[in-house]
């Protein structure tokens, strides 16, 4: 296949900037064999679904050779396709397909850990003295007989797990199948360079890159308070110089996007990811927004959402990393709820909150991510017993809280809010028989809600959320404001109204969205008068009144200097 070409480094350095992304998590997304389980050439079958919606880049969530024991985050061969999902000729296809139509192909790229049974640990396990053994972490155990610390993993549990035949432990920050890699060992660093070349080479068009803030350990391993380890693995010592290192042998030879998910980094930890002086990644994926309705730092708390702390999070990222580096913009992903039952309303406004949830983050400065199904407004699903649900952290969960006496009541509704199977029902194609996904037994069960939520509905009909998506991608094409201007919070302490402007040379944009279910009064008669010479871009109602918003109701004004 083709090599990227690349002129100058500045090529590398606008693409991504005016791109949005779709993301797809393949066992959910089209099932074309009838196994219950998506795959490669159910993505090739729906490319122009994508091609209409008008978005540039497909991420695709991991479809290496894994024993799925996290989804596909294990991985057992980096450069195997998992025949769940089809093998290497499907994604050559899927790739060529995908350029074919100008369309660019992002691989996840899940190097912290891998699989433990990726030959590397195989062999990593069998001796102290193999030549893979320094590829993972091992340690001793304290001599009270603990673990070496007293971390609690990111799945329940220890991260130590014991090897009766080398006698020591090795570390796993996830689950006890996914061993932690030794970023410290310079021939590991290698290999896994030469494996993300294998992909580039190909033509894959860049990498998203799993919990890529983790790879740098503290190497002292103190123990953490409270068993919360993350200060001594997130953002760790030579964070940086891995990748920099990295930049330097692969991803500054090749014309791609990096976008690195980065759990705990501030503002000013992302800017030095992002600097395009530092030479590291384009982006990064920040969860701060996200955790905005937990209590206590626990997801499974759940808490209203204070607006005016998501509309000051939003502002503090925005002016931060503006000029500087780059944001990447999302409400969805595999790993959190669906955004309309969430933070907007499934019930009767379903559709002009998913609209209204829409406007307010694509009018920001950064590279927008879609989640398959989140521009048809798929909602969060109630399944009815435990045993309909499949992820392991959610499994792991329920027996730790029943253990600290949450009542299992309590639990399922911090599931039904919170649970990543949210994400992970199938995409809703039409209303045939499981949703159109599949002509076999669905590996996770189908929303009910397809009946009325679903492609062939929504492409049917003239103001679909779809269509609404449509719209504000080609926006961002044509107004140049939202790539490059800055952002102004408006009325700052309104606990319904999220208002901001953006800032540019020939024009400003003002964001007006209602985040509650009552219709509310502008407050500020500066804004009023500001915006009544300004035309309206977009909206989510017939004719929106300069002066009060009423539920759920977004509406962009554009202002010519």
């Amino acid at each position: 296949m083709v090599k990227h070409e690349t002129e100058k480094k500045s090529s590398q350095t606008e693409w991504w900037k005016k791109s949005v992304v779709y993301q797809i998590y393949p066992k959910s997304f089209n099932d074309t064999n009838g196994d219950g389980i998506g795959d490669l050439p159910g993505i090739i079958e729906k490319l122009d679904y994508l091609k209409t919606l008008g978005i540039d880049v497909i991420w695709l969530s991991p479809v290496y050779d894994s024993p799925q024991e996290d989804n596909g985050y294990d991985i057992r061969d980096y450069k195997k396709i998992d025949d769940l999902f089809g093998d290497m000729n499907d994604l050559e296809r899927l790739l060529e397909e995908a350029h074919n139509r100008d369309m660019k192909l992002v691989m996840d790229l899940v190097v912290n850990h891998t699989s433990d049974e990726h030959k590397w640990f195989v062999e990593s396990s069998k001796s102290k003295d193999n030549p893979y053994r320094d590829y993972y972490i091992w340690k001793d155990g304290k001599e009270n007989g603990e673990p070496p610390t007293n971390w609690n993993s990111i799945f329940s549990g220890s991260t130590w797990e014991y090897d009766e035949r080398t006698e020591q432990y090795y570390l796993h920050l996830f689950a006890t199948k996914q061993p932690d890699l030794n970023w410290e060992n310079p021939k590991l660093r290698e290999d896994i360079y030469e494996m993300m070349k294998f992909w580039l080479d190909k033509g894959m068009d860049g990498f998203r890159m799993d919990v890529i803030n983790f790879i740098s350990k503290d190497p002292s391993y103190p123990d953490g308070e409270h068993g919360d380890g993350s200060p001594h693995f997130m953002n760790g010592p030579r964070i940086h110089e891995f990748l920099q290192e990295m930049n330097e042998e692969v991803l500054s030879k090749y014309d791609i996007m990096t976008v690195g998910e980065m759990p705990g980094a501030s503002p000013e930890e992302a800017k030095a990811y992002t600097d395009p002086a530092h030479d590291e990644l384009n982006m990064i994926f920040t969860f701060e927004h996200m955790d905005l309705d937990s209590e206590n730092g626990d997801k499974w708390d759940v808490k209203p959402l204070d607006l005016v702390d998501l509309k000051e999070n939003f502002e503090k990222w925005q002016t931060s990393l503006h000029g500087v580096g780059w944001n990447s913009l999302y409400w969805n992903n595999h790993d959190q709820p669906r955004i309309v039952s969430r933070f907007g309303n499934d019930g009767e406004f379903r559709e002009k909150s998913a609209k209204m949830l829409a406007t307010c983050l694509h009018m920001m400065q950064g590279t927008p991510y879609i989640y398959q199904g989140e521009e048809l407004g798929m909602t969060n699903v109630h399944f009815d017993s435990l045993d309909e649900y499949r992820d392991i952290e959610l499994k792991n969960m329920y027996e730790e809280k029943r253990a600290l006496g949450w009542s299992h009541e309590r639990i399922m509704e911090a599931i039904y809010i919170k649970g990543r199977d949210n994400a992970r029902t199938p995409m809703q194609w039409d209303r045939s028989e499981n949703a159109g996904f599949t002509e076999g037994d669905p590996w996770i069960k189908v929303n009910p809600g397809y009946t009325h939520i679903n492609a062939e509905q929504a492409l049917g009909q003239e103001d679909s959320i779809f269509y609404y998506y449509q719209q504000l991608i080609q926006l961002r094409k044509e107004k140049e404001v939202i790539t490059e201007g800055s952002f102004e919070l408006l009325l700052r302490e309104h606990p319904q109204l999220f208002a901001y402007q953006r800032v540019g040379d020939k024009e400003d944009l003002v964001v007006c969205c209602n985040f509650s279910d009552q219709t509310v009064e502008v407050p500020d008669q500066d804004l009023i008068q500001s915006v009544k010479g300004g035309e309206v871009v977009i909206t989510n109602v017939d004719s929106p009144e300069r002066d009060r918003l009423s539920p759920y109701e977004s509406v962009v004004y554009s202002i010519e200097k």
